[in-house]
């Protein structure tokens, strides 16, 4: 039975062919720089011309520990290495897009952190502006990219769960929001800086909703000014619904983080390990469960690799081959202007209370 599973494997496979590998330079020298990027880099064996952040003490500190062979004294001297070809900018989203049509404009593709641009029509003049630069634009939309999310996809296309009736992400957990000190003032919170992971690997999956609705609170007592407990509910064409419920104030200890996806033929559920110790984690799960193969029972799927840093070489790998191959990487800036439009839909229920439209055009949406 483990041999059904080699299609799967390879749809989920994270390696980077040597011939598609160019230097990379890193915008900011974060945490997630830290425990993500520059391992899972490493991993990929790229090479990382160097960092730049403005806390330059922080990047040499960060250099040095990774094997990073310089730090850049400013932006522009970044951009002025004729060696880099690929920036990933991972900084604050409000410093993103001045950083990102710099770079543009000195021949850089490009790797944007999510969310890719505080609005639409922002990310819009990017994904204009690379364009007609001839350049590549991605997301590090790294949750497509995570071997259980991979493989559930892929095994949903494979037609072995049938058509899908559901998918739906659970997430029960406490996070210390004071590890990002301007996530704690932002009036936006959870949607747009953590549910964006779940909305968009459900894109990558079963597409655009027609119509969504979303509820969001806060816990009294909590740190956070913005939402930290959001309900998302997404209406598809005929019978097919998704759902995202989240909260980041458990006080109990049973972390849960789990999602699944039903079909006519069977199911496939797992679980999301990074987030029951994060950022240190712990194995991912996944099983199937086919009447189309058949599995006899659930089917536990071998998963081997981690979100963070394991899945962060994904949005990269994607797009070194739209850079070698043509085309557009998975998380393309095009397509990621999905997503965004799905968060500000979102938003516009939780500020309303009534459901919104997207329409089919644009997924623009209005309330109905």
């Amino acid at each position: 039975m483990i041999d059904v599973f080699a299609p799967i494997a390879a749809a989920a496979d994270l390696s980077i062919p040597a011939a598609h590998r160019l230097p990379v330079a890193v915008v900011g020298a974060g945490a997630i720089v830290d425990v993500a990027h520059l391992p899972a880099y490493r991993q990929a064996g790229l090479e990382v011309t160097g960092l730049y952040d403005l806390d330059a003490d922080r990047a040499a500190e960060v250099a040095r520990r990774h094997g990073v062979p310089r730090t850049y004294g400013s932006l522009d001297e970044l951009l002025a290495d004729d060696r880099v070809a690929v920036v990933d900018i991972a900084v604050a989203p409000g410093a993103q897009p001045g950083i990102a049509r710099a770079a543009l404009a000195a021949g850089k593709h490009l790797l944007c952190q999510k969310p890719f641009a505080p609005d639409v029509a922002t990310g819009r003049g990017i994904v204009d502006l690379a364009a007609g630069s001839g350049l590549k634009v991605a997301v590090n939309q790294q949750l497509r990219f995570d071997e259980g999310i991979a493989a559930a996809r892929a095994m949903v296309r494979a037609g072995w769960i049938g058509e899908p009736t559901a998918m739906t992400f659970t997430v029960n957990i406490l996070t210390d929001w004071s590890a990002w000190d301007w996530l704690v003032t932002t009036d936006r919170l959870e949607i747009v800086y953590h549910s964006i992971h779940y909305l968009d690997a459900i894109r990558s999956i079963l597409g655009d909703p027609e119509l969504v609705f979303c509820t969001g609170s806060r816990t009294p007592g909590q740190l956070a000014r913005g939402e930290t407990r959001t309900m998302s509910t997404l209406v598809y064409p005929g019978d097919l619904r998704a759902l995202v419920h989240v909260t980041h104030e458990n006080r109990t200890g049973d972390q849960e983080a789990s999602f699944r996806v039903d079909g006519t033929q069977g199911a496939i559920k797992g679980t999301l390990g990074l987030l029951y110790d994060y950022p240190h984690g712990r194995p991912d799960t996944l099983e199937v469960y086919s009447r189309a193969l058949p599995t006899d029972g659930w089917l536990p799927y071998p998963v081997t690799r981690r979100w963070l840093p394991d899945a962060v070489a994904g949005p990269m790998g994607s797009l070194l081959r739209a850079v070698a191959e043509g085309g557009e990487p998975e998380t393309s800036g095009a397509d990621n202007l999905g997503t965004l439009r799905l968060l500000d839909a979102l938003y516009r229920s939780m500020d309303t209370g009534e459901s919104v439209r997207c329409r089919p055009a644009d997924r623009g949406g209005s309330s109905s």
